[in-house]
This record gives C-alpha cells, structure tokens and sequence, in this order.
C-alpha cells in the first residue's frame, strides 16, 4: 500500500511538473479562405506535436470569436493563412490594442494578402504590401540571415516549392529578411491568362521580422500546400518563428 501511494504521489508530481514546465502560451487563428483550408487540421496536428515537444501551449481555432476574449495571456498571436479582412473592427481594435501593449505577432502565407486600405496598421505590420505572385513554382531559397532562429534547420540553399509573393514598400517600413528567393532559378512571370506577374530582383524577401508598436513581428510567405505542414524543415522553419516571436530569444550575436 504504501509503494501504491508513493506511486500516485510521484504520479501526481510528474503531472506538475509537466503542467510546470509549459514556457509559454500562442493563440493561433487559422481560418480557411478559397484556397486554403485543407492546411488546417494538418498543421493543427504538428502543432500540437511542436507543442509537446517544446513545452508550449496553443490555442487553435477558425473562430475569429477568440478576439473578443484576453489576448493579453498569449505570447504571441500567429495568422496561419487567415484572411486578415475577415477581423471586424472590434477585433481588429483588440490586436491592435495587443500589440500596443506589448504582444508579438506571425503572420504566415495567405495572411499577408489584404485588399490595399482595408486595415492600413495591419499592412504596416506586415512591413510590405502584398502583389500578386506567378504560379506555384519550385525556386531557390537562400538563406540571409544565419543568426536568425528560423533558419537553423534549413540548408543555406533550399529547394522549395511555393506561391512566390511580389511585395513591395508603399509604408516605407523597414525589415530584417531572412530568406530571400533566386528569381533565377523559376519564372517570375508565369501567371494566369490575363494576369501579369513580375520579379523584383535581387532582393526578394520570402521572410523577415521588424519590430511593431512594442512588439515583435515575424513573417513568411512560405506555406501555401498543407502538406508543407508535414514537412520537417518547414516545420524547423515555423518553429524558430514561434520561438523567436513568443520569447524574444534565440538569434546568435
């Protein structure tokens, strides 16, 4: 009896300990748009698996309804292809008032896609305006920043494929890439009937952070298919976002 009650009391300290342990808590918003909802049970998935694995804690959801609650109890708050446009403006007003407050954001894919003057803060945090992009290609990514948390698993030259954003800088905001794409190595110009795609050059960011209000911010444009949320240096990549956005820790001097 009394190796049972040893037992349950240990039982009962490895459960504190693991609840102890959790180091932070994300809100992720994922909802689905014309092309992308079949991304979300998917990521929710790794998510969770990322989650138990780094000893954080994570709302997922498609209900735009968790603005309404506390968002100051998460670390960070990432749009996982959300249209931003679908917040009302009592919601955007909560993440504005988030990030003003000191909240972090990560903004992924689809969610950096707004219609121009829709949410004019929301494009300043994005830190670029978002075009239109070619066709899914399969490119070159290079890596532009070694420092940064969420290069440390992927290869200096990664091959990869994606919808290859065109940006540009109407704000005038200023940002850290991370990742920059060889516009070299597809077709920037290969688009829709009717469409007309261009490059932008040499530098071409696919990822970056900034800083915003009193808040961090990191961006990537990377992940349009939902079976890249089965891949393992994709997932590297988002994870060294998460990390860096909900702590601030992580880039090497």
């Amino acid at each position: 009896m009394k190796k049972l009650v040893l037992a349950a009391a240990a039982g009962l300290a490895m459960t504190s300990a693991a609840q102890a342990d959790t180091q932070y808590k994300i809100l992720v918003l994922a909802m689905p748009s014309k092309y992308h909802y079949e991304y979300i049970p998917i990521a929710r998935e790794s998510f969770e698996r990322l989650g138990k694995l780094h000893a954080f804690e994570m709302t997922y959801t498609n209900k735009p309804e968790v603005f309404d609650g506390d968002l100051k109890q998460y670390a960070a708050v990432m749009f996982l292809n959300t249209p931003p446009e679908e917040l009302n403006e009592a919601r955007r007003k909560k993440f504005e008032d988030y990030m003003k407050d000191g909240g972090n954001a990560m903004l992924v894919h689809r969610s950096l896609i707004i219609p121009p003057n829709t949410w004019p803060w929301y494009e300043k945090l994005i830190g670029r305006r978002t075009g239109n992009h070619p066709m899914l290609q399969t490119g070159v990514v290079d890596v532009v920043d070694h420092k940064f948390p969420a290069t440390f698993g992927l290869p200096e030259h990664w091959i990869w494929s994606d919808e290859f954003y065109v940006f540009d800088n109407p704000y005038q905001v200023r940002i850290n890439p991370v990742l920059n794409v060889d516009e070299s190595s597809y077709d920037p110009t290969k688009i829709w009937p009717g469409q007309v795609s261009h490059g932008m050059g040499k530098e071409h960011p696919l990822s970056w952070y900034h800083y915003a209000e009193k808040g961090r911010v990191f961006v990537t444009a990377l992940g349009h298919d939902g079976n890249m949320y089965r891949d393992p240096q994709y997932l590297s990549h988002l994870m060294g976002g998460i990390y860096w956005t909900a702590t601030g820790r992580g880039m090497r001097p």
